[in-house]
């Protein structure tokens, strides 16, 4: 499918990282109840939205289910007498829009399934867990030498991408994980239900994803986590990988367990440390040095975050090359659609690492992005390079190249001590498909950041004509044209007076002109009747 061309029957594009914001537009009482009417939105297109109808008790169900997350949220509280007042009501649906509001503005509590059901439920209403249980169980049956030992529920936070743990059944001792990726159905307004893509960035052909999805397990880097395992179809994806105890770096940062639930082990982390300063370094290095690797290859990755960087010792090792083969959207993709110069993928790789380091070296991610200062850090090289890709400058204009940050202070005297030679052969032909990939990808990128920017200098500019000091500076002005319109009636009166008594005076006989002297032509033009 070219780019932007509009999806044919069955290839609906649906962005799971796109914002969805929500407003309480009316309250319905009935004879127990009251509902309350909500208008949901995906991205910045007001066409892009549907109601949906919840009750209090709906908003209290959601709201046990995120306890697992540890955070404070700001659910008003439960009253049994006096819940259907008229002012206990609107008073009650201030406190849930400004719920709603701090759920959909978390990074984490927005993308996890339990928002997106609440949201979106034609969408997001499918057991996804089950389902892939279901896949993994008949594809095993042909596969005897693998067993399925139990789900690792919601241990990631994308929602179609499930794991499980496996052993095989001749060395019971070993321990894998599975994952596995399936495509999406579609629900419209008007009730159609369509397959969808496997991501909205898969732009390979189904030939050429399988065969790169099963290139994998060649791939070979010291600072690559191996694919033991791995196959595809055209709608869903399946890789094995030997199960770290240890986790990924976002657990060492977090002091998290790995089984444990995403909300659970990263939205409200107990202890907030950083990394010691060689760690920061040796794992900032290591991780550079694979994203060149595959910049070289030209192999698209996009996807660099502390949970996919497994922890081996001390050594990094990136997860999850797959994702961008399935077209899957960046787990920080809301951040920099943002910036109109943050284009191509290898800024993406550049602006995530600069989210990972402040991460390694704060112990939690930045408030917001871009940062407009940054804490004392354990050196002001790490500063440096975090200036260089969080900052508002670097934001406006442009991120470093991977190469330039090797080259940083920072990195640059790290001894990397390892004689495993990297190996990953891809055929002239997947090059080529790859690069074509990579560029619709781009395109899809820099498009969405046109309209956000569009959409952003329109706001603005109407929340500027609707500002209070604008509408007095309305008021005046027209107070002001009005009365300078008043003073030219005004002069314009006066001056057809004065013509006229003066045109009536020249018509009267002068003394020192004759009455028998002939009366010079007139030289003033009569418009026709």
């Amino acid at each position: 499918m070219a780019f932007m061309e509009k999806p044919p029957a069955g290839k609906v594009l649906l962005d799971d990282t796109v914002p969805l914001t929500a407003a309480i537009e009316a309250s319905q009482s009935l004879q127990s109840h009251t509902e309350y009417i909500i208008r949901v939105q995906r991205g910045i297109s007001v066409e892009n939205s549907w109601q949906i109808v919840r009750r209090y008790s709906d908003f209290d169900l959601l709201n046990n289910s995120l306890q697992i997350a540890g955070l404070s949220l700001p659910l008003p509280p439960k009253k049994l007498i006096g819940n259907m007042d008229r002012e206990f009501i609107a008073e009650r649906q201030k406190g849930l829009q400004n719920y709603l509001n701090v759920i959909t503005t978390n990074h984490i509590l927005s993308n996890c399934e339990l928002v997106k059901k609440f949201l979106d439920p034609n969408n997001y209403s499918a057991n996804y867990t089950e389902i892939a249980l279901q896949h993994v169980s008949m594809f095993f049956r042909s596969e005897p030498k693998w067993e399925v030992v139990e789900p690792l529920k919601d241990i990631g936070w994308r929602i179609r991408k499930k794991y499980f743990l496996m052993k095989i059944k001749n060395q019971p001792k070993e321990r894998l994980v599975l994952s596995w990726f399936e495509s999406s159905v579609y629900t419209f307004g008007n009730g159609i239900r369509l397959q969808a893509d496997l991501g909205p960035d898969k732009y390979l052909s189904d030939k050429d994803f399988q065969c790169l999805i099963k290139l994998l397990p060649s791939c070979l880097h010291p600072y690559i986590y191996r694919v033991t395992f791995a196959t595809a179809n055209e709608s869903s994806a399946l890789l094995i990988r030997m199960f770290n105890e240890k986790g990924t770096l976002k657990d060492l940062i977090y002091k998290a367990k790995p089984k444990d639930p995403f909300l659970k082990k990263y939205c409200n982390p107990k202890k907030i440390q950083g990394l010691e300063l060689q760690q920061i370094k040796t794992y900032g290095r290591q991780i550079l040095e694979v994203l060149k690797f595959l910049h070289d290859k030209g192999f698209p990755y996009g996807h660099l975050h502390a949970s996919n960087v497994m922890l081996d010792g001390d050594t990094c090792r990136l997860l999850d090359l797959e994702n961008s083969l399935l077209g899957l959207p960046s787990f920080y993709r809301s951040y920099f659609t943002q910036f109109r110069k943050i284009n191509t993928l290898e800024s993406v790789d550049v602006h995530c690492f600069g989210h990972l380091l402040y991460e390694m070296t704060y112990g939690r991610p930045p408030d917001s992005v871009p940062v407009d200062s940054f804490p004392p850090a354990p050196s002001m090289a790490v500063v440096a390079v975090l200036e260089s890709t969080l900052s508002c400058e670097a934001c406006k204009n442009g991120m470093p190249t991977v190469s330039r940050l090797l080259q940083m202070p920072l990195f640059s005297d790290v001894l990397l001590t390892t004689s495993e030679k990297p190996q990953f052969k891809i055929p002239t032909k997947l090059k080529e498909a790859l690069k074509i990939a990579k560029e619709c990808i781009e395109k899809r990128l820099i498009e969405e950041q046109k309209q956000i920017h569009q959409h952003r200098r329109l706001t603005r500019a109407q929340s500027h004509h609707g500002s209070e000091e604008e509408r007095k500076k309305r008021k005046i002005l027209a107070r002001k044209k009005s009365k300078r319109s008043a003073i030219e009636n005004s002069e314009e009166h006066s001056a057809k007076y004065t013509n006229s008594n003066n045109s009536a005076g020249s018509g009267a006989s002068s003394p020192l002109t004759s009455p028998s002297s002939p009366t010079p032509p007139s030289t003033t033009e009569h418009a026709p009747f």
